[in-house]
């Protein structure tokens, strides 16, 4: 007898599939690697932050490398350091993704959640954190990787709510980021927003699964796809199903909401890889740091 709950698409899935309840690595594997610090914006309360140096993991000093921002989703700050997988930086800290990119500065910005005495959530992303994240951000490039050599190009990660937050740092400073990643998120940019892309040489990597629980795939994203497609320096990544490394269709139920198809995060933390080593997206055999580090060129 099955213990866990049948999701609401379990009869829609393909005759063969199986249901995979659980992401097949290990969290906090790396947390090791990254530290914790804290930031005060001006007008702002102090934010919290974790990052990761790749100049105390051998790569050398001297040199200019990517920034790697990841914007975590919503309630994902209360986890305290499990914050960092669920943003899907984690395994940005391996030395597998480290070598791929040639190396990049991680940072993950934290919002200032908190639960009232009814136990409603409060402080999450807000448009009130743009600007502040973005000093935020250019207080880390000044303080921490100027002088160990500097930062060539600017990277963007949005989970789910933090997608919408990062997409609205890309617009408020179009000129600073040079890489946006978005998954599970609810925006799809514009004609005129892609144009601003297009004009500043903005990649933009895309990725919603057709079964999301909580975004009709549907109405928001099949619409766009036509002009998102044409793009050059744009991906989109649309399973059928958001699957677990071990091929299974993914399932997470957390008190009765089911989100495993919602949480495309997973997959592409794992590079877009199944464990056996096949890709999920046979368009990227070397998974979403292959696409990046041609975006880095």
């Amino acid at each position: 007898m099955n213990e866990k709950p049948l999701p609401p698409w379990a009869s829609e899935i393909p005759e063969g599939a199986f249901i995979s309840y659980s992401t097949t690595y290990k969290i906090g594997e790396y947390f090791s690697c990254f530290h914790k610090d804290f930031f005060t914006p001006c007008d702002f309360d102090k934010l919290g932050y974790y990052f990761y140096d790749p100049t105390e993991h051998g790569f050398a000093k001297g040199k200019k490398y990517p920034l790697f921002i990841f914007m975590h989703g919503t309630t994902n700050s209360l986890e305290n350091e499990v914050c960092i997988n669920y943003a899907g930086a984690e395994f940005y800290a391996k030395e597998e993704y480290q070598k791929a990119v040639g190396g990049a500065y991680l940072l993950i910005p934290l919002a200032n959640e908190y639960r009232d005495k009814n136990g409603v959530l409060c402080g999450g992303w807000n448009d009130s954190y743009v600007r502040p994240i973005y000093d935020l951000i250019c207080n880390f490039i000044t303080t921490r990787i100027v002088p160990n050599g500097g930062v060539s190009k600017k990277v963007i990660f949005g989970n789910a709510r933090g997608a919408t937050i990062a997409f609205s740092l890309v617009d408020s400073y179009i000129n600073f980021f040079n890489v946006i990643l978005s998954m599970g998120g609810q925006n799809v940019p514009d004609d005129m927003t892609l144009a601003r892309y297009e004009e500043n040489n903005i990649w933009l990597f895309l990725a919603m699964g057709k079964h999301d629980e909580y975004i009709s795939y549907e109405k928001k994203l099949e619409p766009r796809l036509e002009k998102l497609m044409s793009m050059f320096r744009c991906f989109v990544f649309t399973p059928d199903w958001v699957c677990n490394g071990d091929h299974g269709i993914a399932s997470i139920n957390l008190a009765g909401l089911e989100m495993g198809q919602h949480c495309i995060i997973n997959p592409v933390h794992c590079n877009l890889m199944f464990d056996d080593g096949t890709p999920m997206e046979p368009l990227l055999p070397n998974g979403v740091t292959g696409w990046l580090a041609k975006a880095l060129r």
